[in-house]
């Protein structure tokens, strides 16, 4: 194929937009055309790592991405397979003279992408890697002895006083090639999978915008108010939208530092947890990046080889959101119901399988990827090994949340429950507070609690002491 015919490939991974995508301005801006690609994973029917409810997303967003591209003249290219053979097949296909593609931030995409690169050296073909999931790499946050932290407070006060990239825009036009061959766009059966029930955000870019439009309007400005209570619209539910690319970082943090210099004080405030929330997210994608080992192993060490009891009985009944603690429960079925979760409530439920379960955090972790829109490996392994007191963390393993005292301070007029434990509806949110003091059951149909929270706290904390006392340092 002569020069005159050459074109450039951009590979689509979790930046399913168009708008301020590093990676996809850079191809575009070479002048060539642009052949968009998305590829699809090989797995089937289960994964460790992901379920139905991210695949159906995922698939309305390529559908949404596939018709934002035509307005660019661009055409989504789906393909399925191990990438270095497809896109060696693409570049014969149609003489690209170079890739593009933004990183990824968990161990298992740098290894494909690795792989990639030698495909491309091997080849001749340029092989263009840029910077988009983050507003600062893990490599840009780090001690003043070029160490990485290992502790949030920190990492936080150096990642807030780095400044911060500007959105990009929008790619010049892509003009693709009519003739590169491409799958249909997928439904959740290419995986061997079933159509999820769960009530989900509508999928793709411009909803995804909506969402932060809604949420820079007003829900950061009072995100130091409501962010903890589950029953509140209170959070900016723009997670899932960051984790598949629909809204970069850069015009997430630049919308909210908009909203920002017109905020109240309060207002301010709010923001400015807000914000603090997105250096949460960047941290755990340095842990990971540092520490690749979290996702086998304790962070800290001096926790490493605990005596986890084996799933059960009780593992089942947390899964189900029949444990007999109602905020507990109601945080299980949320998560059945919408593939999503509050985040207070996911301390709460992480806590309990880990502290009152005695149960791997492992095996939470899991089910939550298994489960959850918005799962990130990174977000989702630190919140874990947070709860389970394994972790990324300044506090003492000894921190463990009473799930009645958690309902008192943060659904006290039971209002959460009620929405996700439908057999509770008539009962006195008072009820919720406590274990039932006459040994029956709260409702008709809802069982009693599986264990006493105040006894498996002390076994708690009496295997950390006997693990710390007798393990080697």
């Amino acid at each position: 194929m002569t020069e005159a015919n050459a074109s450039v490939i951009f590979w689509f991974r979790r930046d399913l937009r168009i708008a301020d995508n590093v990676a996809l301005v850079r191809a575009a801006g070479q002048g060539l055309p642009v052949i968009p690609v998305y590829l699809m994973s090989g797995w089937k029917h289960s994964h460790a790592w992901t379920g139905p409810n991210r695949q159906h997303f995922l698939c309305g967003c390529l559908a949404s991405l596939a018709r934002n591209l035509e307005t660019l003249g661009g055409c989504l290219i789906v393909r399925q397979g191990d990438p270095v053979a497809e896109f060696r097949r693409i570049i014969r296909e149609t003489g690209a003279v170079a890739l593009y593609f933004n990183t990824d931030p968990d161990p298992f995409g740098k290894l494909v992408e690795s792989r990639v690169r030698e495909m491309c050296a091997g080849l001749g073909i340029a092989c263009h890697a840029h910077d988009d999931v983050s507003l600062h790499r893990p490599d840009e946050v780090l001690t003043q002895a070029g160490q990485p932290y290992r502790v949030y407070t920190p990492f936080s006060r150096n990642w807030l006083a780095i400044p911060k990239p500007k959105p990009v825009g929008k790619p010049a036009p892509l003009r693709t090639p009519k003739t590169v061959a491409s799958l249909p766009i997928p439904t959740v059966e290419a995986w061997g999978l079933h159509i999820p029930q769960p009530r989900m955000p509508e999928p793709g870019e411009r909803a995804a915008r909506e969402r932060l439009k809604r949420a820079v309007a007003g829900k950061i400005q009072a995100y130091a108010t409501n962010r903890d209570f589950p029953a509140a619209d209170g959070t900016s539910r723009i997670s899932q939208d960051l984790r598949f690319g629909l809204v970069s970082i850069r015009t997430v943090f630049a919308e909210a530092m908009k909203a920002r210099a017109t905020a109240n004080p309060a207002g301010r405030a709010g923001i400015d947890i807000f914000i603090k929330e997105l250096a949460w997210r960047e941290f755990y994608f340095a842990i990971l990046h540092h520490f690749p080992n979290v996702l086998d192993e304790e962070f800290n060490a001096d926790w490493r080889g605990l005596p986890w009891d084996a799933p059960g009985p009780g593992f089942d009944a947390w899964k189900q959101g029949r444990t007999g603690f109602p905020i507990v429960d109601a945080g299980m079925r949320e998560l059945l119901a919408t593939g999503f979760m509050h985040n207070r409530v996911r301390m709460i439920t992480a806590m309990f399988l880990t502290k009152d379960l005695h149960i791997d955090w492992k095996q939470g972790e899991s089910h939550f990827m298994q489960h959850l829109i918005d799962g990130e490996i990174a977000s989702n392994n630190g919140g874990w090994q947070w709860s389970a007191g394994t972790g990324a963390d300044a506090a003492p393993y000894f921190r463990i949340q009473n799930p009645w005292s958690q309902t008192a301070r943060y659904d006290a007029a039971g209002v959460y429950i009620k929405r996700w434990v439908p057999e509770l509806a008539d009962v006195h949110p008072a009820r919720f507070m406590e274990p039932p003091k006459d040994g029956m059951p709260l409702a008709t149909g809802y069982p009693l609690p599986c264990l006493d929270h105040r006894t498996e706290r002390e076994r708690t904390l009496a295997i950390f002491k006997r693990h710390r006392q007798t393990s080697p340092r």
